[in-house]
């Protein structure tokens, strides 16, 4: 999870990755809530900050794109990128007064701008988030499966050579009946 990494084009839309396509997009208002790393054990401080704009589920990871407006103060953040296999938690929350709300746990990318417990909560501000949270839910599986897939690919046992003499040469010494080499 990195924060303000995200490169857009010129209508400020997320360029995408090698192999990646844009899934579903939702409008949405996203709060960071960042642990303090300082070290002060005064008690459990964090930093929140909150933005709205557009969401976006790629097929590799989930980008959020701060609404640009010429008008507005500058933006607490401009743009987030997770990657599906960096989000470690979801939670659905469905409070008794106010609209649903999905927070997710997110490990940070080193360097990202974030720290180790950094939460994500988003909004939805024009639609139901069932149907998103669904989506989210069924790519962050298959994302995860194709990543275990491709470390198992990469895990194959190595070729191996044939077994002549160690001296170079590829006469075996065994031969089977009525086989001249």
């Amino acid at each position: 999870m990195a924060l303000n990494w995200v490169m857009f084009d010129s209508i400020r839309n997320p360029v995408p990755l090698q192999d990646e396509s844009t899934i579903t997009t939702l409008d949405a208002e996203c709060t960071l809530i960042i642990p303090d790393t300082t070290g002060n054990s005064g008690g459990a401080s964090h930093s929140k900050i909150k933005e709205s704009g557009k969401m976006y589920l790629t097929s590799k990871r989930l980008v959020f794109a701060s609404q640009s407006t010429s008008s507005k103060a500058k933006a607490s953040f401009e743009s987030l990128s997770i990657p599906l296999d960096s989000i470690l938690s979801s939670n659905f929350e469905q409070p008794f007064f106010g609209a649903n709300y999905l927070v997710l746990g997110v490990k940070p990318s080193p360097g990202g701008g974030l720290a180790n417990g950094t939460t994500l909560e988003i909004r939805s501000l024009n639609s139901g988030l069932f149907a998103f949270v669904s989506l989210l839910e069924k790519t962050r599986e298959k994302a995860i499966y194709m990543r275990r897939h491709s470390v198992d690919d990469e895990e194959n046992l190595p070729a191996y050579s044939s077994s002549g003499t160690a001296g170079g040469s590829s006469q075996y010494e065994d031969m089977p009946p009525g086989y001249d080499a």
